[in-house]
């Protein structure tokens, strides 16, 4: 598999106050550990992303636990209001507990 990237939409600017919408995905295989290699007959372990953390300016405003049913590449998408400058921080952990990340900075006028 290649490496998992991760791709994050942003809106460079947001009027205080404003309700903001962001959308993340991640180029992950997720095996759900159900399927066997064709080759030796044998299961292929599960490897899965579990868990997607977003932070802004390291408080956390969006969490969520992956579970196996979601479709390669998961795509999740959320709202917040954004009230300050500052960065958000996306992270995505899999089953073998390496993490992915990616950083952007929302500017509010």
């Amino acid at each position: 598999m290649a490496s998992s990237k991760p791709r994050v939409k942003v809106p460079k600017t947001a009027k205080k106050g404003d309700v903001i919408e962001i959308k993340t995905l991640i180029s992950h295989k997720m095996e759900t550990g159900q399927r066997k290699d064709k080759k030796t007959g044998k299961p292929i372990p599960r490897k899965i992303i579990n868990k997607f953390v977003a932070t802004f300016d390291g408080e956390q405003v969006f969490a969520v636990d992956v579970e196996p049913a979601v479709s390669a590449n998961p795509y999740i998408k959320f709202n917040m209001r954004a009230e300050k400058t500052g960065d958000l921080v996306f992270t995505w952990v899999d089953d073998d507990g390496k993490s992915y990340t990616a950083k952007k900075t929302l500017t509010v006028n």
